[in-house]
């Protein structure tokens, strides 16, 4: 019925402002309507009982006229026309019937016994089975309408009866004040319902229009206001909780692309699966280490799962998952696993959360691991050529400590040659802190601009007595206006290496060419050649490692530390240089590198 109703009104296509007043206005009116007809009926109830009262008292004055003439013992009903006199026939007509509905008197009508039986009569049967009774209806004999009113007497019927005119339904219908009355309620009360569902429907629709922005993707309203009432309250309530959820929503997406950015910037191979083992993130570095250590192309990171060379990371995943392990507080199953492939050392961390979601890290540790080789070989590589000097020393002081009576000629000789040892040790010592620095703490050395040209003359100056020594000729083509940003102290570094590598190895009489030929990217490109004579072409692959010498016994004779090309390589490193050396044409050795422009 409310469906029928919806559908003829059009409630379903109106705003709630609309349909909470139909929906009042609907029940008010149902109440009204209820209120009038019953009021209609007690009304019409009161009058039909006052104009009952009215006739039954023209039916006790004929019955107890009847009664005081003694017609009730002797029948002569003709004689109640002197009735006329107390009830004018104009105004009430009354009808005596028998039991057996036989009319023996009527006022109105002078040939009443020709009138048809009155048995059936609806007031004769109320009066003969109830005591009284009334009906409206035309009448037979006269055909005019009448207010019928019957009440038994004895063994009559006595029945008094009104025309039913205007007059009479005038007086048996409902007051028009009432209705009028009703109306303006009706009316006052129907602009109550409208401001009412005015007001609740303005939050609802503000609600309403508030989700369907929200649910569109759309800002929230900065300037939305409620009522103040319930309904707002619940309103503002919503709104304030929706403007923190926003908030925290917008401050949790930053984080998480501040975790995205940086599990992409991370060296490390990460990935996030959830308990049913599907991935949820994870970054580059994570398929490309995963990659290399399967062997294989793989498409998605849940692939890892199913390679064999993972399968200890997999059982451990699959034991913990089947279990009924209770994960509480901090303390998660975890376990690290170490891979290697082709030369490359990565270890595998797996790490479960509360949720039973996992996290697999990779650390590729190659170049840990290498460097870890590195330092066991420089190590044992130091301690090498730190044996050799101090056997050294220690052999010339204990001949001059055990030969007590050696001439003063003989001690200056042993001491001077123990010098010379520790003179070679402390430019070890000094070689290797200043590699050590470079490579762990490049850092340490400022940038700045440095004019390569009057450096250079600086290293030359600095070597003067040795290249003088050696009659080696310097042929410098490096223009002064080059300048490069690096730090002073190593650049100085480079060219007095590399120059002493050629004072020491390149022999007497040689040339040194210094230039720099070519600008581009960003950098200057530097040849430093001599035209000594050279080195094989298998031990340039390996010139630039630390210690390393093509002919070691002449090296140490030399005085040098083994350690220049290295701090050499480094420097330049630093510098995100490159070096590479290589057999000079018409002979000799040539290193070319680069350096950063300013």
């Amino acid at each position: 019925m409310l469906k029928i109703i919806r559908r003829a009104m059009g409630i379903g296509q109106r705003s709630i402002k609309t349909r909470l007043f139909l929906y009042y206005f609907l029940l008010f009116a149902v109440f009204s309507v209820s209120v009038i007809l019953f009021q209609e009926y007690r009304e019409r109830k009161f009058r039909i009982e006052s104009l009952e009262s009215r006739l039954k008292e023209y039916t006790e004055v004929t019955a107890r006229y009847i009664r005081g003439h003694g017609f009730m013992e002797v029948p002569g009903y003709r004689s109640l026309d002197s009735l006329r006199v107390i009830i004018p026939p104009e105004e009430i007509r009354i009808t005596l019937i028998t039991p057996d509905g036989r009319v023996v008197y009527d006022n109105l009508v002078r040939d009443y016994e020709k009138m048809e039986n009155h048995l059936h009569r609806r007031e004769v049967e109320l009066a003969l089975t109830e005591g009284e009774g009334y009906h409206i209806r035309e009448s037979a004999s006269t055909k005019i309408a009448f207010f019928y009113y019957a009440r038994r007497y004895g063994p009559l019927v006595i029945r008094s009866a009104v025309v039913y005119d205007r007059e009479i339904r005038n007086f048996l219908r409902s007051e028009p004040l009432f209705l009028l009355y009703f109306l303006v309620v009706f009316v006052v009360f129907g602009i109550m319902l409208w401001a009412i569902a005015h007001r609740l429907g303005d939050s609802v629709s503000k609600l309403r229009d508030f989700i369907l922005r929200v649910s569109r993707g759309e800002e929230s309203p900065s300037d939305l206001k409620f009522s103040n009432d319930e309904l707002g309250s619940i309103g503002r309530e919503i709104t304030r909780l929706y403007d923190q959820i926003s908030k925290a929503k917008g401050e949790l997406n930053l984080e998480k692309e501040k975790l995205i950015s940086h599990l992409h910037v991370l060296k490390e191979g990460v990935a996030f699966f959830s308990g049913e083992k599907k991935v949820i993130l994870s970054n580059s570095h994570f398929m490309t280490y995963s990659n290399i250590i399967s062997g294989d192309l793989m498409d998605t990171p849940e692939e890892i799962l199913r390679r064999e060379s993972f399968s200890d990371v997999t059982r451990f995943i699959n034991d913990v998952l089947s279990s009924l392990y209770l994960f509480s507080g901090g303390d998660f199953p975890r376990r690290e696993f170490s891979l290697s492939r082709e030369g490359r050392h990565y270890q595998v961390q797996c790490i479960f959360f509360q949720d039973r979601s996992f996290e697999i890290l990779i650390i590729d540790n190659t170049q840990m691991v290498k460097r870890s080789i590195m330092k066991q070989q420089l190590t044992s590589n130091i301690a090498h050529e730190l044996k050799t000097p101090i056997s050294s020393v220690k052999g010339y002081l204990e001949t001059v400590k055990n030969n007590r009576d050696l001439e003063p000629g003989r001690i200056r000789y042993f001491v001077d040659k123990a010098f010379m040892q520790t003179e070679r040790l402390s430019l070890l010592v000094s070689d290797i802190a200043l590699l050590n620095k470079i490579e762990e703490s490049s850092e340490l050395y400022p940038r700045e601009l440095v004019r390569v040209a009057a450096l250079i003359s600086e290293v030359a100056e600095s070597l003067g007595d040795a290249l003088r020594s050696k009659e080696i000729t310097l042929d410098i083509k490096v223009e002064d206006w080059v300048v490069v940003n690096a730090n002073t102290s190593l650049v100085f570094s480079i060219f007095r290496n590399l120059l002493e590598n050629s004072v020491h190895y390149g022999g007497g009489g040689i040339t040194v060419f210094i230039s720099c030929y070519r600008e581009e990217g960003g950098f200057y490109y530097f040849s430093f050649a001599d035209n000594g004579p050279g080195v094989d072409e298998e031990h340039l692959s390996r010139f630039f490692e630390r210690f390393y010498r093509v002919d070691t016994g002449r090296s140490r004779k030399m005085g040098g530390t083994g350690l220049g090309l290295s701090i050499v390589k480094n420097a330049i490193l630093s510098f995100r240089g490159e070096i590479s050396a290589r057999t000079r044409q018409g002979g000799g050795l040539e290193f070319l590198f680069t350096l950063p422009k300013n």
